[in-house]
């Protein structure tokens, strides 16, 4: 029998607009808690980030860093199989010039996501 897979695109893009867009501090830690296991872990390219409240203080973090209109918007959809699920991003101002790509890779665990790799692009030189 097998498992029947998580919806992935879903489950990465609302990561993307509930807890890396929400500049709420409440309703960012309400969609944590929605998306995430109790104990999860995210993967930066700087450091490791351990649990809910953690990921949500980086995730404010970033926005404040980065000024009020700066947005992560999808590029495609989520895919994956086997508990694994990639989603493609970019982000910047609104209606500015795109700042940074990457892309999210999580291990999704019964729905919710385990585990958050935050893989970034080189820069691109012009």
């Amino acid at each position: 029998m097998s498992i029947p897979e998580p919806d992935y695109d879903h489950l990465l893009r609302a990561n993307l607009a509930r807890v890396f867009n929400e500049r709420d501090a409440d309703r960012r830690a309400q969609a944590i808690q929605e998306l995430f296991v109790a104990d999860p872990v995210m993967y930066e390219p700087d450091g490791v980030v351990t649990g809910r409240e953690a990921i949500s203080a980086v995730a404010g973090k970033l926005l404040d860093q980065f000024g009020p209109t700066f947005r992560f918007t999808p590029s495609g959809r989520g895919i994956g199989h086997h508990g694994l699920g990639v989603l493609r991003w970019e982000a910047g101002p609104e209606g500015g010039p795109i700042a940074v790509t990457g892309s999210d890779a999580a291990q999704i665990v019964d729905g919710r996501i385990a585990q958050l790799w935050v893989l970034l692009n080189e820069p691109v030189v012009q």
